[in-house]
């Protein structure tokens, strides 16, 4: 049983895994060690490359930061929080639940990272409600459907290549979606990925001893009171005509981008989820409310994604990057590439969490390799997205959002995840090379 198996895990992980801003600080140290230990640079040299770079990714960290408050505020609409409920009617007993909170959070995270990371989150909150089970279980699950989402329709990678003027442009032309996301490697990936992760997650179950429970009644959401309005202002604030003017004229704009055969991207995926939310939530003050509590679980983004981009400024600037990509694509050949490219990009991914940020690193180093040997440009940039994807079953940083709505530290769900961490691996490696 695998329950047996992710037990000494979980044990290891709650008792040595720090809080993720420990982790990022513990990342910094090793990344500076290993600049001059390994690319022989200066200690100054090193602090350079760090401040340099802290605040470099601060546009693509205000982009990630709105894919998970628009996310969230889409997932917290009435609508979908009915449609939620519903679902949980079909979870009889805590298998049930495993396996129905980790399809959602796949097909979810297939959609959007950051969708799927706030339903996956709700959803095991409303199934925690019902059925008395293993909680840390049920959100780990809710967390593991993460694993597909750069295979998704908002992963950064395939959408880079596929939008004209990305830096690789005059390198490899734009790569439309139909060679990556609807590849068929990619989505026998998917596909074998929505079969297998559920049942190593049911498999998973602790028995009633091992189990940690909680209250449902902590899990109860708040409820929203009826105030009389006093000021003309507010009147705005509760017009349903205004938020849906605005709405739809969102809507209105979208329909007319792809009737001219505009591509998905990340700011397109964040217009259309803020623009839903504003009409399904119906009025601005529900959107404010809303807005409010999206912000609590971005905190952790906000503080840590200067730290990180300093770690990238490090492994590009001091050549670690480059050096550690080289060394895989050294021992690779025209076939092995993508494996090489995908582990390469799992390890860089614990260091550099940032799909966009980790193209900029391994595209210079990967596609002239990829070139030079004769192999699927579009498969490598998908080896490279899966990389990115695969270990943040291991890196804490993106499970932040999740785990401020579930109630819970990271220590509590890795161990699971860890299972997951080694059976994922071996799927995508062999989808990545013989699919």
């Amino acid at each position: 049983m695998l329950s047996r198996v992710a037990k000494p895990f979980v044990r290891l992980v709650e008792r040595y895994l720090p809080d993720p801003y420990i982790f990022v600080l513990l990342l910094t140290l090793v990344a500076f060690v290993a600049a001059m230990l390994v690319e022989s640079k200066t200690p100054l040299e090193v602090v350079q490359f760090w401040g340099n770079g802290f605040w470099g990714l601060l546009a693509f960290s205000m982009q990630m930061l709105l894919v998970l408050l628009t996310g969230f505020m889409l997932a917290s609409t009435p609508l979908i929080k009915a449609g939620l409920v519903r679902i949980a009617r079909y979870a009889h007993s805590p298998s049930q639940a495993i396996i129905l909170v980790t399809l959602v959070s796949l097909a979810a995270s297939w959609i959007n990272w950051g969708f799927g990371l706030v339903i996956g989150a709700l959803f095991a909150r409303q199934l925690a409600r019902v059925i008395r089970m293993d909680y840390r279980l049920l959100v780990a699950s809710a967390y593991s459907g993460f694993i597909v989402w750069h295979g998704g329709l908002a992963g950064s990678v395939p959408l880079t290549i596929a939008t004209p003027g990305h830096f690789t442009e005059n390198q490899i032309g734009v790569i439309g979606t139909g060679d990556t996301i609807f590849a068929f490697f990619n989505l026998a990936i998917v596909i074998t990925l929505f079969v297998v992760v559920p049942l190593v997650n049911r498999l998973m179950m602790p028995d009633e001893k091992d189990s940690v429970y909680i209250d449902p009644a902590k899990l109860e959401d708040e409820v929203e009171l009826n105030t009389e309005i006093t000021r003309p202002a507010e009147h705005l604030e509760n017009s349903r005509t205004l938020a849906w003017l605005v709405g739809f004229g969102g809507i209105a704009w979208l329909v007319q981008y792809f009737v001219n055969s505009g591509t998905l991207n990340l700011n397109v995926v964040n217009f259309a989820f803020l623009f839903l939310a504003i009409i399904l939530h119906q009025t601005p003050r529900r959107l404010l409310n809303c807005l409010q509590e999206a912000i609590k679980g971005g905190a952790g983004i906000v503080i840590q994604f200067p730290f990180y981009a300093g770690i990238m400024a490090i492994m590009v600037q001091s050549g670690l990057a480059q050096t550690i990509s080289s060394g895989f694509v050294a021992i690779a050949t025209e076939t092995s590439l993508p494996f090489w490219t995908f582990i390469s990009a799992g390890l860089l991914n614990i260091f550099v969490p940032s799909g966009g940020g980790q193209w900029a690193v391994q595209a210079p180093v990967m596609l002239p390799a990829a070139e030079a040997l004769g192999a699927d440009v579009a498969r490598v940039a998908m080896a490279v997205a899966w990389g990115d994807a695969w270990t943040n079953l291991l890196q804490p940083f993106w499970a932040l959002p999740m785990l401020a709505i579930a109630g819970l530290k990271a220590k509590d769900i890795m161990g699971f995840c860890l299972v997951q961490l080694f059976i994922t691996g071996v799927i995508i490696s062999v989808g990545l090379v013989y699919f």
